[in-house]
């Protein structure tokens, strides 16, 4: 469970190349030694959902074992690290295995009173699964979908009240301003800093994710996402309100019960920089939600402007510019689709003609914002 000094960093491959049926032996094996005063460990319940794969995969296990003489039974989860490396830009050399740095970012943000799930332990050994995971106590509770969206269908649409839709959309908005109180220099969290003068700027962010995007695209064009880019750099508001974003903040990512944010998940895009970036990511996933489908907003849910009224209330501090950071969100969720699209398509699910890399519903929607042309999908 040692933590690595520096591990190597990538992005997915198709489910069926890895051999899984040794998870539970290892899994059993590794649980054992890292609880000395564990007897008679077993392992059970292994379970991967399908729709893991292109990020982190997610294992699912139940743990039986004899402890100070008493039988006890829990359920966890582990994250492990993709052969290909995670679809976020790394954003230091200390981030190269993003299971670590989500284990970090969870580990310190759970001190700082943001919720979060038990933590079990780190292993950089790629011996034990293959690659580098971290397990996690498993927590029930509802996540809203992402497909279908939430908006249309789900315990949101058919089960919540108004008033229980408010108090969700609030929970959430608070954990975020809690993630958003903590001082990155006195909380330690330096590794995060790529700017090399403890100075982290959106500058620097937007120079990593040019650089990403280039890298990425290998040659091909995408007219949509450059503009984005140069426009992001003519209009930085230069907001000196720097700290830890959580990096991929909305509803889809949190574990509720009984309407009230239980576990903040999926810390694998977070980075130190002005912090409207995470109400810029939350707005944009809104949008996506409702506007850019066309579903009614429920009944108790909030607006944008009462989400952003919402967010500088339990903040304590105004929102500047909301309109630049959900233009950031959109481009930074449209860098990734390079890398997802291209593993689609490395895994067989797209064919190679249809250029899901640049002609895709976020580039739709990051012209749309931008108020540019979309390039016209090629036919497939």
């Amino acid at each position: 469970m040692d933590a690595p000094e520096s591990v190597e960093h990538p992005p997915n491959a198709p489910k069926v190349h890895k051999d899984r049926s040794g998870y539970g032996p290892a899994l059993q094996r590794w649980f054992t030694g890292c609880h000395p005063g564990a007897a008679d460990v077993s392992v059970s319940g292994v379970d991967i959902p399908l729709a893991t794969g292109f990020s982190n995969e997610t294992v699912f296990f139940d743990v039986d074992w004899t402890e100070d003489g008493r039988a006890r039974r829990e359920r966890f989860v582990a994250r492990v690290e993709p052969p290909t490396g995670a679809l976020f830009p790394m954003q230091t050399s200390a981030c190269s295995v993003s299971v670590y740095v989500q284990y970090r970012a969870m580990e310190l943000v759970a001190k700082h009173g943001v919720p979060m799930c038990p933590l079990v332990g780190f292993e950089a050994d790629p011996s034990v699964l293959a690659q580098p995971f971290f397990v996690m106590g498993f927590v029930d509770g509802l996540i809203p979908a992402d497909v279908p969206r939430y908006s249309e269908s789900g315990f949101l649409v058919t089960e919540a009240t108004p008033e229980q839709r408010g108090r969700l959309v609030r929970s959430g908005l608070q954990a975020l301003a809690r993630v958003h109180a903590i001082d990155w220099r006195t909380a330690g969290l330096e590794w995060l800093d790529g700017s090399a003068i403890a100075a982290p700027t959106q500058a620097y962010q937007l120079q990593l994710y040019r650089q990403f995007v280039t890298d990425q695209l290998k040659g091909r064009e995408h007219p949509v996402l450059f503009e984005a880019l140069d426009w992001l750099e003519a209009n930085d508001p230069l907001d000196d309100r720097v700290g830890l974003t959580w990096g991929d903040s909305r509803l889809g990512n949190i574990i509720w019960r009984d309407y009230e944010a239980a576990v903040i998940c999926d810390w694998e895009a977070c980075a130190l920089g002005p912090t409207e970036a995470d109400v810029g990511w939350w707005l944009m996933f809104d949008r996506m939600s409702f506007d850019d489908i066309g579903a009614p907003r429920m009944e108790g849910f909030p607006t944008r402007e009462e989400m952003i009224a919402i967010y500088e209330e339990e903040a304590g501090r105004e929102v500047r510019s909301p309109h630049y950071w959900e233009v950031f969100g959109a481009m930074r969720f449209d860098a990734i689709m390079i890398v997802l699209a291209d593993r689609m398509v490395d895994a067989g699910l797209v064919p190679a003609a249809v250029n899901m890399a640049v002609v895709n519903d976020v580039t739709e929607a990051l012209a749309r914002l931008l108020e540019v042309d979309y390039p016209t999908p090629v036919p497939s």
